[in-house]
């Protein structure tokens, strides 16, 4: 997965004295196709339990959690991430940092199953995904994903619509969550591809990845990985902007810092050789460009290495 992550902005959190308790302190705003909750918890708590009746997509805007699914060993909970829970699963959460000057605020969206099944069929018949039986759906075995800044952007959004006053707010809030469906789904394939969980000649697009991930190290030239699959540049750049919302110059980007990061964990190796040996063929480039996803120079993340 890759490690580059957005946190969405953080809404106000509850004046301490309107609380009407300290743990999982909930604020809910009713939409007609959804239903917004904002969580805070001020005290440390352990196997907090929470349940939904719809499918429910929660993002973490402040602090640590420790989340418990599906019996699988808990992980933590940090912003700049989302979970995705299917309807009417429980999960149990820890707090082990919680206090009163260190708050938890987590978001969770409560999707209307219908709004979700009629978002999907628009995008299978409007939008049809590259490959035979291959079609726009939630994927849950991926239900925990980093959010890119996309994503996070269109959470904000919808925080923002959720909480106004305006008397369309149901029809822009309408309008964000097929946006948001389609962010997840982009992010969740991509982690797929991450994952190696897509046959590598299953579709153009696992094609055209595989071209990309065997020569990473090389320079890549898209015209000729494009003319290697059949296609137009073009129609190369469309098929990543539809299936993982982001360029083909982007993933190169991603699978080369991922690439630059492993090797970062030598602190023996030069900068230098660490650019040359994920495919950069400027340093100072790889520099910009790691400090940019990172928010670190590579010269400070290998010293952070231990």
């Amino acid at each position: 997965m890759s490690n580059f992550k957005t946190a969405p902005l953080a809404p106000s959190l509850t004046n301490q004295n309107s609380l009407k308790t300290l743990v999982e302190n909930r604020t809910i705003y009713n939409l007609e196709n959804c239903e917004l909750n904002l969580f805070e918890t001020y005290q440390e708590s352990q196997k907090v339990a929470l349940k939904f009746n719809d499918l429910v997509v929660t993002s973490m805007l402040r602090g640590k959690k420790v989340m418990h699914l599906f019996d699988e060993a808990g992980f933590d909970y940090l912003p700049g991430e989302s979970v995705i829970i299917p309807a009417n699963v429980e999960m149990k959460i820890d707090f082990p940092e919680a206090n009163l000057d260190n708050p938890t605020q987590c978001l969770a969206l409560a999707i209307d199953n219908q709004k979700i099944i009629n978002t999907l069929n628009l995008l299978n018949e409007k939008y049809p995904k590259d490959g035979r039986d291959n079609f726009w759906k939630l994927d849950e075995r991926n239900y925990f994903f980093y959010n890119n800044e996309d994503l996070a952007e269109t959470i904000n959004k919808l925080i923002q619509i959720c909480q106004s006053k305006s008397i369309t707010k149901d029809v822009l809030a309408d309008l964000t969550l097929q946006e948001l469906l389609i962010r997840i789904i982009q992010t969740q394939t991509l982690k797929a591809y991450d994952n190696n969980e897509v046959k590598e000649t299953s579709t153009y697009l696992s094609q055209v990845i595989s071209l990309i991930k065997n020569n990473i190290g090389q320079k890549i030239n898209l015209n000729t990985i494009a003319k290697n699959v059949g296609m137009s540049t073009a129609t190369l750049y469309r098929l990543f902007k539809k299936e993982l919302g982001i360029s083909p110059i982007e993933y190169i980007m991603l699978e080369r810092l991922k690439i630059a990061k492993k090797l970062l964990k030598d602190q023996n190796l030069y900068i230098k050789n660490v650019s040359f040996e994920a495919g950069f063929e400027d340093c100072n480039y790889f520099i910009r460009a790691f400090k940019q996803y990172e928010g670190i120079t590579p010269r400070q993340y290998q010293q952070m290495q231990g």
